[in-house]
């Protein structure tokens, strides 16, 4: 049935998707793209449907499973954060290599100005190293559209589709309206081509000479087939890239002025863009992210200084697309802003009261004071504010799993004591080869994974290794007797410290595990019992 619905960009996706008739969703959490995921788990269709939709332990397994359900005909979605396209990487462009079977449709998303992020990565490149198609939303009816519309194209030229969203599209509200939903689900059916699925030289030579003739036909669907549009008005010519669209036509709430070529999908429609190019004497790139269209442009045109964009500082060269900076971009008389308030202090996040975090950086900061050169190596996580006042209790942090991999680095270096902090979520996602690697070197460093038994940086989904922890770090060879388990609070205290000191003077690994149940989740779940 139709019908119109309030949504986030990124449930308008998980909508599009369910109503695709997807049979899976492979994510780890990550924001700005973990409601996908949690709107389909919550969703009375993926439960009638019978869609998996647990959680993966890192995205590079997320993406593998999503190419197996592809394998037997099955459509599957998965869903990550920029940065976790780099731990799928591998998997993404060899998914390319291989083909699709069953359509697969993966969601970027991107966050410009790093408000939950590491960096400003975009996800655009992967699409264009993998030579794969990519979609790129202006709203959140066509995120909903696209969804679909991205499993039909993937099956039809036998790829991954990459969708790339930013941050205001995945966590912005608009009304969408809905289509009736896949009545029936793609049934079982293998490849008819297995040698694709077999990347030895020789299937993958034939298969990236394959993919290489397929780019024109890619490009000719984006101009022709797809939801880039063409809207002639004057000599003044805009590119405008997904929500970049939007921001464009905000200021215009009438009739835009302009010449715009409104680019939703890739490869780019390089006829447009000669038509474009053509009419008008200038050229303004709007592009939320890095300046992928805006280089690209100057490789395929001559430069005659035409092309504007972030590149020529008409735009910010890092930080988001807003329409303010659209605004000034364009030459429009810039919008007028209240000065901001003097009495409003910022506050840094922090800790919540009654985090188990707290008590173990307590702790490390009472030991680690005895010592003069000792460095904490630290990770991603809500642990990762230990950095901050009161505690500054950690060295670094760099991607998911570098702790325990950087501690042994320093220690191969000399440096003593080498300690490593680490979630019990971020271990399973991408700490656990480092600390095998620790172990086969027989590396003199301190781990401590510190176990809140959830996932609770990006709000308290299932942690891959609840329950699993002493088992894993033994499997992996550390010595039971130096595999230890406390509990953080503050009574014990005198007990954790006196185990951190025991450990830091063992020659060797050893792993200490802090367990205390996240506050956060056992308010929640106080309150469902009641």
């Amino acid at each position: 049935m139709k019908e119109k619905i309030l949504l986030l960009g990124d449930q308008a996706i998980a909508l599009g998707a369910l109503h695709a008739g997807i049979s899976g969703v492979y994510a780890y959490p990550g924001t700005p793209s973990t409601e996908i995921t949690e709107y389909i788990q919550e969703s009375p269709i993926a439960n009638a449907n019978g869609v998996h939709h647990q959680w993966c332990t890192n995205e590079k397994t997320a993406m593998e499973a999503a190419l197996g359900m592809s394998y037997i005909g099955k459509r599957a979605l998965v869903c990550m954060k920029h940065v976790g396209m780099n731990v799928a990487a591998d998997a993404f462009v060899n998914a390319a290599m291989t083909g699709t079977n069953g359509g697969v449709v993966v969601v970027a998303a991107d966050d410009p100005s790093m408000h939950s992020s590491q960096n400003e990565q975009d996800s655009r490149f992967y699409g264009k190293f993998a030579f794969t198609p990519i979609l790129e939303p202006a709203s959140q009816q066509e995120a909903y559209e696209m969804v679909r519309y991205g499993f039909e194209l993937s099956e039809q030229v036998k790829l991954p589709v990459l969708m790339r969203i930013t941050t205001r599209m995945a966590h912005s509200r608009a009304v969408v309206e809905t289509s009736e939903p896949c009545k029936e689900l793609p049934s079982l059916h293998f490849p008819e081509d297995l040698s694709r699925w077999i990347l030895l030289p020789v299937h993958a030579k034939r298969r990236y000479n394959e993919i290489l003739s397929q780019q024109s036909e890619l490009e000719e669907m984006a101009e022709k087939k797809g939801y880039n549009r063409y809207f002639p008005a004057g000599k003044k010519g805009v590119v405008a890239c997904g929500i970049a669209y939007n921001y464009l036509m905000e200021n215009f709430p009438e009739k835009c002025e302009r010449t715009v070529l409104k680019i939703t999908q890739y490869p780019l429609p390089k006829n447009l863009l000669r038509k474009l190019f053509d009419a008008c004497d200038e050229v303004l790139v709007l592009e939320d992210g890095q300046p992928f269209v805006e280089e690209q442009l100057r490789g395929v045109f001559d430069d005659t200084g035409k092309i504007k964009g972030r590149l020529t500082g008409e735009l910010p060269r890092t930080g988001e697309l807003t329409p303010e900076n659209v605004r000034i971009a364009l030459g429009i008389q810039e919008a007028r802003h209240f000065a901001p308030a003097e009495v409003v202090v910022p506050r840094p996040p922090a800790l919540c009261s009654g985090c188990g975090h707290r008590d173990v950086y307590n702790a490390l900061n009472q030991v680690v004071a005895e010592y003069k050169n000792y460095r904490i190596f630290s990770d991603i996580g809500c642990y990762t504010l230990g950095a901050l006042p009161p505690f500054r209790a950690i060295h670094s942090c760099v991607d998911m799993g570098a702790s325990i991999t950087m501690a042994k680095g320093a220690a191969d270096g000399g440096l003593f004591p080498a300690i490593a902090v680490i979630g019990d979520s971020t271990f399973t996602h991408s700490g656990m080869t480092g600390l095998l690697d620790a172990v086969n070197a027989k590396a003199n460093i301190t781990v401590v994974i510190s176990d809140n038994l959830t996932t609770a940086m990006t709000g308290g989904q299932d942690s891959a290794g609840t329950n699993k922890l002493e088992q894993i770090c033994l499997g992996l060879g550390v010595e039971r007797e130096h595999l230890r388990v406390v509990v953080p609070l503050p009574k014990n205290m005198p007990e954790i410290t006196a185990i951190i000191k025991e450990e830091i003077e063992y020659n060797g690994v050893s792993v200490i595990i802090p367990r205390r149940e996240c506050i956060q989740t056992l308010k929640r779940n106080l309150k469902k019992k009641k």
